[in-house]
């Protein structure tokens, strides 16, 4: 049978802060540290029962589960549903919840479970996208840390590719590549089903997230 979780030796204990550092030189004159990315595998799962919590699980290197999120949108179609992003013993990291009547696709991010109270506190950050995004073949969604704000705001990170076929990146405000998704390869001529895919993860991005938490 087929490993499903990544055998190499990327992230350390702690996932992102505890990396190997490496000094690379940018061409700008000074020398900067730099941590290899995480790789962690996706693993799309779902749900039958009335329920309806989807939603997926997420391993490190080690095969050991770090992150789970349900997803309760099919579950609340007319009441907004969301999704609750979660560690490996099931403390919520961050909910996510769909903005109603908005001109956009947009989605809010609040710390913890903030994103399900009657008067949810800082955004931690929002996601936007003229399309549906996650449904349509090419996505172009962009992301507002600390939430958007106004007009013509410049997003902090943007999202392309398509999430149906398991290949999206996101890059940064000045086009620095910080995540990547890809289905999941076993070898080079082994591919998985797209229920499980790989999520390479750059430390710019975790810090980002951390700093607004």
């Amino acid at each position: 049978m087929s490993k499903i979780h990544p055998a190499e030796k990327r992230c350390s204990q702690d996932l992102f802060l505890k990396e190997k550092e490496r000094v690379v030189d940018d061409g700008d004159g000074y020398q900067h540290q730099r941590r290899n990315p995480c790789v962690l595998t996706v693993w799309k799962r779902s749900s039958m029962s009335f329920q309806g919590t989807d939603g997926f699980t997420v391993f490190d290197p080690h095969g050991r589960l770090v992150f789970r999120v349900d997803n309760y949108s099919r579950k609340n179609r007319y009441g907004g549903g969301g999704l609750i992003l979660m560690d490996g013993v099931g403390n919520a990291l961050l909910s996510l919840k769909p903005q109603m009547l908005s001109m956009q696709y947009q989605w809010n991010a609040y710390r913890g479970e903030d994103g399900y109270g009657k008067n949810p506190k800082m955004k931690v950050f929002s996601m936007r996208s003229t399309s549906v995004l996650f449904h349509t073949g090419k996505e172009v969604a962009e992301i507002f840390m600390g939430g958007f704000t106004r007009k013509g705001q410049i997003p902090d990170f943007r999202i392309e590719g398509s999430f149906k076929a398991r290949d999206c990146k996101i890059k940064s405000s000045t086009g620095e590549l910080v995540a990547k998704m890809a289905r999941k390869r076993v070898n080079t001529t082994i591919l998985l089903s797209n229920d499980v895919f790989s999520l390479v993860v750059q430390l710019i991005l975790t810090l980002n997230l951390l700093w607004h938490l």
